[in-house]
Protein backbone atom coordinates (compact mmCIF):
# COMPACT_ATOMS: atom_id res chain seq x y z
CA UNK A 1 0.00 0.00 0.00
CA UNK A 2 1.41 3.37 -1.05
CA UNK A 3 0.74 6.43 1.11
CA UNK A 4 1.98 10.00 0.78
CA UNK A 5 2.22 12.21 3.85
CA UNK A 6 1.50 15.67 2.47
CA UNK A 7 1.65 19.29 3.58
CA UNK A 8 1.26 22.71 1.99
CA UNK A 9 2.13 26.31 2.83
CA UNK A 10 -0.03 29.13 1.52
CA UNK A 11 -0.30 32.91 1.34
CA UNK A 12 -3.32 32.91 3.65
CA UNK A 13 -6.22 30.98 5.08
CA UNK A 14 -8.84 30.82 2.32
CA UNK A 15 -8.40 30.25 -1.43
CA UNK A 16 -11.76 31.97 -2.02
CA UNK A 17 -10.08 35.19 -0.89
CA UNK A 18 -7.44 34.84 -3.59
CA UNK A 19 -4.84 33.06 -1.49
CA UNK A 20 -2.57 30.55 -3.18
CA UNK A 21 -0.40 27.52 -2.52
CA UNK A 22 3.29 28.47 -2.38
CA UNK A 23 4.86 25.21 -1.15
CA UNK A 24 3.93 21.54 -1.44
CA UNK A 25 5.79 18.51 -0.13
CA UNK A 26 5.09 14.84 0.43
CA UNK A 27 7.02 11.85 1.74
CA UNK A 28 6.32 8.27 0.75
CA UNK A 29 5.33 5.27 2.87
CA UNK A 30 4.97 1.75 1.48
CA UNK A 31 3.15 -0.64 3.80
CA UNK A 32 3.73 1.88 6.64
CA UNK A 33 7.49 1.97 6.00
CA UNK A 34 9.18 5.27 5.01
CA UNK A 35 10.94 4.66 1.70
CA UNK A 36 13.11 7.77 1.86
CA UNK A 37 11.48 9.14 -1.31
CA UNK A 38 10.10 12.66 -1.13
CA UNK A 39 8.87 15.43 -3.45
CA UNK A 40 9.09 19.16 -2.80
CA UNK A 41 8.00 22.20 -4.78
CA UNK A 42 7.92 25.98 -4.28
CA UNK A 43 5.58 28.10 -6.42
CA UNK A 44 5.35 31.71 -7.49
CA UNK A 45 1.83 32.64 -6.28
CA UNK A 46 1.43 35.56 -8.73
CA UNK A 47 0.48 37.76 -5.80
CA UNK A 48 2.04 39.21 -2.66
CA UNK A 49 2.73 37.11 0.42
CA UNK A 50 1.28 38.92 3.46
CA UNK A 51 3.66 39.55 6.33
CA UNK A 52 1.42 37.52 8.66
CA UNK A 53 1.91 34.48 6.42
CA UNK A 54 5.66 35.04 6.09
CA UNK A 55 5.89 35.19 9.88
CA UNK A 56 4.48 31.63 9.96
CA UNK A 57 6.51 29.92 7.23
CA UNK A 58 9.31 32.34 6.41
CA UNK A 59 8.60 32.41 2.66
CA UNK A 60 8.93 35.87 1.11
CA UNK A 61 7.95 37.52 -2.16
CA UNK A 62 11.64 37.81 -3.09
CA UNK A 63 12.33 34.10 -2.47
CA UNK A 64 9.30 32.97 -4.52
CA UNK A 65 9.73 35.42 -7.40
CA UNK A 66 11.80 33.03 -9.56
CA UNK A 67 9.93 29.85 -8.66
CA UNK A 68 7.69 28.13 -11.25
CA UNK A 69 3.97 28.68 -11.44
CA UNK A 70 2.03 25.74 -10.09
CA UNK A 71 0.56 25.17 -13.54
CA UNK A 72 4.02 24.46 -14.92
CA UNK A 73 4.43 21.40 -12.69
CA UNK A 74 0.78 20.44 -12.11
CA UNK A 75 0.94 17.28 -14.21
CA UNK A 76 4.13 16.26 -12.38
CA UNK A 77 2.25 16.67 -9.10
CA UNK A 78 -0.71 14.63 -10.35
CA UNK A 79 1.62 11.88 -11.54
CA UNK A 80 3.45 11.87 -8.20
CA UNK A 81 0.23 11.59 -6.20
CA UNK A 82 -1.04 8.79 -8.44
CA UNK A 83 -3.62 6.75 -6.55
CA UNK A 84 -1.75 6.89 -3.24
CA UNK A 85 -3.64 7.41 -0.01
CA UNK A 86 -2.95 10.93 1.27
CA UNK A 87 -2.08 11.51 4.93
CA UNK A 88 -2.72 15.14 5.90
CA UNK A 89 -3.03 17.03 9.19
CA UNK A 90 -6.19 19.15 9.09
CA UNK A 91 -6.94 17.77 5.63
CA UNK A 92 -9.83 20.10 4.67
CA UNK A 93 -7.41 23.05 4.67
CA UNK A 94 -4.76 21.53 2.38
CA UNK A 95 -7.30 19.74 0.18
CA UNK A 96 -9.32 22.92 -0.20
CA UNK A 97 -6.26 24.78 -1.47
CA UNK A 98 -5.04 21.98 -3.74
CA UNK A 99 -8.45 21.45 -5.31
CA UNK A 100 -8.83 25.19 -5.81
CA UNK A 101 -5.49 25.24 -7.67
CA UNK A 102 -6.48 22.17 -9.69
CA UNK A 103 -9.81 23.78 -10.54
CA UNK A 104 -8.06 26.90 -11.86
CA UNK A 105 -6.03 24.63 -14.13
CA UNK A 106 -8.97 22.57 -15.34
CA UNK A 107 -7.77 19.43 -13.57
CA UNK A 108 -10.10 17.03 -11.74
CA UNK A 109 -10.25 17.50 -7.96
CA UNK A 110 -8.67 15.15 -5.47
CA UNK A 111 -11.23 12.95 -3.75
CA UNK A 112 -11.53 13.36 0.03
CA UNK A 113 -12.30 9.63 0.21
CA UNK A 114 -8.62 8.92 -0.41
CA UNK A 115 -7.51 11.09 2.53
CA UNK A 116 -6.68 10.19 6.13
CA UNK A 117 -6.88 13.27 8.37
CA UNK A 118 -4.38 12.84 11.21
CA UNK A 119 -5.97 15.71 13.13
CA UNK A 120 -9.25 13.78 13.27
CA UNK A 121 -7.33 10.63 14.26
CA UNK A 122 -5.53 12.49 17.05
CA UNK A 123 -8.74 14.05 18.38
CA UNK A 124 -10.34 10.62 18.63
CA UNK A 125 -7.29 9.07 20.28
CA UNK A 126 -6.46 12.00 22.59
CA UNK A 127 -9.75 13.87 23.23
CA UNK A 128 -9.41 17.12 25.12
CA UNK A 129 -5.64 17.37 24.50
CA UNK A 130 -3.75 19.72 22.17
CA UNK A 131 -3.40 17.94 18.84
CA UNK A 132 -1.38 20.30 16.69
CA UNK A 133 1.79 18.90 15.15
CA UNK A 134 4.12 20.31 17.82
CA UNK A 135 1.96 18.91 20.63
CA UNK A 136 1.84 15.47 19.01
CA UNK A 137 5.62 15.47 18.53
CA UNK A 138 6.03 16.19 22.24
CA UNK A 139 3.53 13.47 23.15
CA UNK A 140 5.35 10.84 21.10
CA UNK A 141 8.89 11.97 21.85
CA UNK A 142 9.62 13.04 18.27
CA UNK A 143 12.45 15.58 17.93
CA UNK A 144 11.04 18.70 16.28
CA UNK A 145 13.81 21.03 17.39
CA UNK A 146 14.49 22.07 13.79
CA UNK A 147 10.92 23.33 13.41
CA UNK A 148 11.35 27.02 14.17
CA UNK A 149 8.85 27.87 11.42
CA UNK A 150 6.32 25.89 9.41
CA UNK A 151 7.75 24.22 6.32
CA UNK A 152 5.98 21.72 4.09
CA UNK A 153 8.83 19.21 3.78
CA UNK A 154 9.89 19.18 7.44
CA UNK A 155 6.25 19.08 8.55
CA UNK A 156 5.58 16.13 6.23
CA UNK A 157 8.54 14.23 7.67
CA UNK A 158 7.42 14.93 11.25
CA UNK A 159 3.83 14.05 10.41
CA UNK A 160 4.91 10.71 8.96
CA UNK A 161 6.42 9.81 12.36
CA UNK A 162 3.31 11.05 14.18
CA UNK A 163 0.98 9.14 11.86
CA UNK A 164 2.77 5.83 12.38
CA UNK A 165 2.50 6.28 16.14
CA UNK A 166 -1.15 7.30 15.95
CA UNK A 167 -2.05 4.05 14.18
CA UNK A 168 0.38 1.92 16.20
CA UNK A 169 2.58 1.10 13.20
CA UNK A 170 5.85 2.62 14.41
CA UNK A 171 7.38 -0.88 14.32
CA UNK A 172 6.38 -1.32 10.68
CA UNK A 173 10.04 -1.28 9.73
CA UNK A 174 10.10 -4.86 10.94
CA UNK A 175 7.57 -5.61 8.20
CA UNK A 176 4.87 -6.68 10.64
CA UNK A 177 2.08 -5.29 8.45
CA UNK A 178 3.15 -7.17 5.33
CA UNK A 179 3.87 -10.38 7.22
CA UNK A 180 0.52 -10.26 8.99
CA UNK A 181 -1.27 -9.97 5.65
CA UNK A 182 0.72 -12.87 4.19
CA UNK A 183 0.18 -15.06 7.25
CA UNK A 184 -3.56 -14.41 7.21
CA UNK A 185 -3.78 -15.33 3.55
CA UNK A 186 -1.68 -18.49 3.80
CA UNK A 187 -2.54 -19.87 7.23
CA UNK A 188 -4.85 -22.87 7.53
CA UNK A 189 -7.01 -22.20 10.57
CA UNK A 190 -8.32 -25.22 12.44
CA UNK A 191 -11.50 -24.72 14.46
CA UNK A 192 -12.26 -27.29 17.14
CA UNK A 193 -15.97 -28.02 17.62
CA UNK A 194 -17.29 -29.26 20.97
CA UNK A 195 -18.57 -32.86 20.70
CA UNK A 196 -21.42 -32.00 23.08
CA UNK A 197 -22.95 -28.58 23.80
CA UNK A 198 -22.41 -27.10 27.23
CA UNK A 199 -25.33 -27.63 29.64
CA UNK A 200 -27.59 -24.59 30.20
CA UNK A 201 -26.76 -22.42 33.19
CA UNK A 202 -30.34 -21.55 34.10
CA UNK A 203 -32.56 -23.79 36.20
CA UNK A 204 -35.93 -25.15 35.00
CA UNK A 205 -37.66 -22.78 37.47
CA UNK A 206 -35.85 -19.77 36.01
CA UNK A 207 -36.72 -20.86 32.49
CA UNK A 208 -40.41 -21.19 33.45
CA UNK A 209 -40.39 -17.77 35.11
CA UNK A 210 -38.80 -16.19 32.06
CA UNK A 211 -41.37 -17.77 29.72
CA UNK A 212 -44.18 -16.39 31.91
CA UNK A 213 -42.64 -12.94 31.86
CA UNK A 214 -42.23 -12.99 28.06
CA UNK A 215 -45.88 -14.07 27.67
CA UNK A 216 -46.98 -11.17 29.90
CA UNK A 217 -45.53 -8.69 27.38
CA UNK A 218 -48.26 -9.57 24.88
CA UNK A 219 -48.00 -10.02 21.13
CA UNK A 220 -46.26 -6.64 20.66
CA UNK A 221 -43.56 -7.37 23.21
CA UNK A 222 -40.05 -6.83 21.95
CA UNK A 223 -39.16 -10.41 22.89
CA UNK A 224 -41.41 -11.65 20.10
CA UNK A 225 -39.30 -9.90 17.47
CA UNK A 226 -36.56 -12.46 17.92
CA UNK A 227 -36.72 -16.13 16.96
CA UNK A 228 -36.88 -18.49 19.89
CA UNK A 229 -34.51 -21.42 20.18
CA UNK A 230 -36.06 -24.63 18.95
CA UNK A 231 -35.29 -27.82 20.85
Amino acid sequence: MRELVLDTETTGLDPKDGHRVIELACVELINYIPTGAYWHWYFNPERDVPKAATDVHGLTNQFLANKPLIGAVAHEIVETLGDARLIIHNAPFDMGFLNHEFGRLGLPPLDMERVTDTLALARRKHPGSPNNLDALCRRYGIDNGARTKHGALLDSELLADVYLRLIGAEQAGLNFATQATTDAAEAEIAVQVRPEPLPPLISPEEETAHAAFAASLGEKGIWNRYPQKSE
